[in-house]
């Protein structure tokens, strides 16, 4: 046990509590649910600092924490759906192509392959979990608080599926790219 390792855990059991929270559509709860993906969002990036920078990567750790990023962006996209708030498609598409990249690396790891993520995959999650936060948040939120006039409200769904918009054409292209990468590695 390590911090990042227990921050990727920390990241593991918000899940629940995200879930909780989803179960309505109101603003409050969503809010709070948006929140927490921002914070767990956060820590996993922080996690990856800190075992890069104290030198503690580990195997648990470098297995763990994919999973960890898969499940909370599942979670967070399969308990939005039934408010209408995605389309089923982009959903299917987007956890269609993080099942198979994740049966792929497992078939490279028991080659003993390792088949580095690309930029476009760090790409893909950064797009991702800025779309899902718009997503969460849905509701119009003032940029000013103090003042009312119709230009300074942002309408969050809007630019969650803007975001979405990128994160899936990156999801496909990443996906795309990695297939590629592991056909051309097994061929050899």
């Amino acid at each position: 046990m390590n911090i990042p390792n227990i921050l990727t855990m920390v990241r593991i059991a918000a899940i629940p509590i995200l879930c909780i929270l989803l179960l309505s559509p109101e603003r409050e709860p969503c809010f709070w649910a948006a929140a927490l993906f921002a914070a767990a969002s956060v820590t996993d990036w922080l996690d990856g600092y800190l075992a890069r920078r104290m030198g503690i990567v580990t195997v648990f750790g470098k297995f763990l924490d994919p999973i960890a990023d898969k499940l909370i962006v599942m979670a967070a996209l399969i308990m939005i759906l039934p408010f209408d708030r995605v389309p089923a498609w982009m959903v299917l598409v987007i956890l269609g192509r993080e099942m198979i990249i994740t049966g792929l690396r497992g078939i490279a790891s028991t080659e003993g392959i390792v088949i580095p993520a690309s930029n476009l995959g760090k790409f893909k999650t950064i797009f991702q979990l800025v779309a899902i936060i718009g997503l969460l948040l849905h509701y119009d939120y003032r940029w000013f608080f103090a003042i009312d006039h119709p230009l300074l409200v942002v309408n969050m769904h809007n630019v969650g599926m803007f975001y979405l918009w990128i994160a899936t054409v990156i999801t496909i292209w990443s996906g795309v790219d990695y297939l590629n990468k592991f056909v051309r590695v097994i061929a050899k």
